[in-house]
């Protein structure tokens, strides 16, 4: 094993990443909370300055992935899609099996610098998480509660607002609504049957509501959607904390791009696409479980700089008086300062491991064991 394949299975370096992160995203958030009073005078210049606040933290998670992890992700695609990357509004639809499948995504938002601007449908209960729910809250991401009859009147209106973003935006939606489990997939399966649906093998029944509502009201400024199925070779199932320990992957994601224009304006057909685009999400899924690779010509974006030098700076910044801080309270002698000092360290490695929980499975929501027997 060499250095630095040894360091990244160190805890304590784990943690210095940590404390970035966490550091980083405090001034951050602190930095946009300034710029609320932007919003009255120039609501564009707001957006955009955001954009790049938000993108000197999630680039960090991403560099986890791309420098850290060394982990690869080859895009099956056709060329023509390829050339619209980064250059129009969409909308993405991806499948949600996996830890790692929002990270993913982003380093191919960074690749094609949409990672600050890039937006999600999301779970109410992320806007209360340090420094996530934060800097989503300046952004401008719409959460919902999951519950249409709630959720309506402000998916809409969050949606609504987004028509005049100045900066090409990816808006994802998983339409899945949760996160793929056994449990989740029988109970949805069941309600399939009932329905008169197709069953689906890899996949949840798709939610409708959230789907057709942000086609109808962002129409005029999204351009595509785009179809995104993602699975990992060797059948591998990834993890944050497989990330952090320097596991390398490789991701595999077939991106099928649907001009706006051929989803049919009407609710009822548009719900009627949407099963039918998840029939054959789960034929691709089923292919490459065969096959081993997605159909269409395969494309490595290379990945770009940005995001290790962002990180190295932030480090640069946050570590320097860190060490010197550390090299006082030893130097003190002082058990009080000391026991404080281990204390703070515990406070954060527990904190951190709380962020990365986020990601993971078993610890996942259990939305969609009993909701999917309610009617959408």
């Amino acid at each position: 094993m060499g250095l630095l394949a040894y360091l990244k299975t160190q805890f304590i370096v784990h943690l210095l990443i940590g404390f970035v992160f966490v550091g980083s995203g405090l001034v951050i958030n602190f930095v946009q909370l300034c710029t609320l009073v932007l919003w009255p005078l120039n609501k564009q210049l707001y957006r955009r300055l955001n954009c790049r606040l938000a993108y000197s933290l999630w680039s960090q998670l991403v560099m986890l992935l791309e420098w850290w992890s060394c982990t690869e992700c080859t895009l099956f695609t056709d060329q023509a899609t390829v050339d619209r990357f980064g250059k129009e509004h969409v909308v993405i639809i991806l499948n949600h099996n996996f830890e790692i499948d929002f990270l993913c995504g982003w380093t191919m938002c960074e690749r094609f610098g949409v990672l600050g601007s890039s937006k999600v449908l999301a779970k109410r209960e992320l806007l209360y998480v340090p420094l996530i729910g934060w800097t989503w809250y300046f952004l401008e991401i719409v959460f919902c509660k999951r519950k249409w009859e709630e959720d309506r009147d402000t998916v809409i209106e969050g949606l609504k607002r987004l028509s005049d973003y100045p900066e090409y935006m990816w808006f994802l939606l998983y339409c899945e609504g949760t996160r793929f489990t056994e449990k989740k997939h029988r109970v949805s399966m069941e309600v399939a049957v009932s329905k008169g649906l197709p069953v689906l093998k890899h996949h949840l029944l798709p939610r409708t509501k959230g789907f057709t509502t942000a086609v109808q009201c962002l129409r005029g400024t999204v351009a595509a959607v785009y179809d995104v199925t993602l699975n990992f070779r060797g059948n591998k199932n990834p993890s944050l904390l497989g990330i952090l320990y320097g596991k390398k992957y490789e991701a595999d994601m077939c991106v099928r791009r649907f001009p706006l224009e051929e989803i049919p304006l009407d609710e009822k057909e548009a719900a009627q696409w949407l099963h039918k685009l998840y029939q054959e999400k789960d034929a691709l899924q089923e292919m490459y479980n065969q096959k081993g690779e997605f159909p269409g010509q395969q494309f490595k974006p290379p990945r770009r700089p940005w995001t290790l030098l962002n990180f190295l700076s932030w480090a640069t910044v946050l570590l320097s008086p860190l060490f010197s801080c550390v090299l006082g309270v030893f130097a003190s002698g002082s058990p009080l300062l000391i026991l404080t000092f281990l204390g703070f360290v515990g406070a954060a490695s527990f904190g951190v491991r709380r962020l990365i929980g986020v990601t993971e499975i078993e610890k996942g929501s259990s939305y969609g064991n009993q909701e999917f027997k309610k009617k959408e």
